[in-house]
């Protein structure tokens, strides 16, 4: 393996950077795109159920918060209406909106950086591969027929080894990120869900 690294040339080392940099992407966010992470089965409809015995306490609330991610969303109404117990349905709906929207952030963290690597990787392995074509011209000195041949072989090395390790990257980086930009909207679809639940629980006896 490193002696195909050696022959491929300068121009794979940034594509080996990418490779491990997309490779760490990957492992970090199918570990923190989980259930019990993000949304919890059950969790809005027991914080609903909690709330027919009264206001939620403060302790309750901040234990609701470092739950998950949907937890964090539910509290904000929550920390909303017990800071205020007369704010308004659009004051509970502003700190809902406020706090989904960071939560799609940490949804969709780090997933533009291997979308990034997906669509960089082949040109980068078009890179070596015109540097690689560029050896090869090179080795056709004036004059000669033949050229140096071992400056011939060390061309194409360089241009098919990185055309090949470019498209490697790419495409497990392209099927991940479509895999957890799937993953993030269906997590993302849920906090909604629950958010609006909660809204409709908060709102006053009698509102349409």
């Amino acid at each position: 393996m490193f002696s195909i690294i050696l022959a491929a040339g300068w121009p794979i080392w940034p594509l080996i950077a990418s490779s491990v940099l997309g490779l760490a992407i990957v492992i970090e966010r199918y570990f923190s795109l989980t259930d019990a992470k993000i949304a919890p089965a059950g969790l809005t409809k027991a914080v609903i159920t909690s709330l027919q015995e009264g206001i939620a306490q403060p302790d309750s609330v901040a234990q609701l918060e470092r739950n998950s991610l949907l937890g964090k969303v539910l509290a904000s109404a929550l920390i909303a209406r017990s800071e205020n117990p007369s704010a308004s349905e659009g004051d509970v709906r502003a700190a809902l909106y406020q706090s989904g929207r960071l939560a799609a952030q940490t949804l969709e963290m780090r997933l533009t950086a291997l979308a990034t690597i997906a669509s960089s990787a082949p040109l980068m392995g078009l890179l070596g591969t015109v540097v690689g074509l560029i050896e090869i011209f090179g080795a056709q000195s004036p004059g000669s027929a033949s050229g140096n041949p071992a400056q011939l072989a060390q061309g194409i090395s360089i241009a098919l080894y990185n055309t090949a390790f470019g498209l490697i990257v790419a495409i497990p980086a392209l099927v991940f990120w479509r895999y957890f930009r799937a993953r993030a909207d269906a997590y993302l679809l849920q906090i909604e869900s629950g958010a609006d639940q909660l809204l409709r629980r908060l709102r006053p006896t009698g509102t349409p």
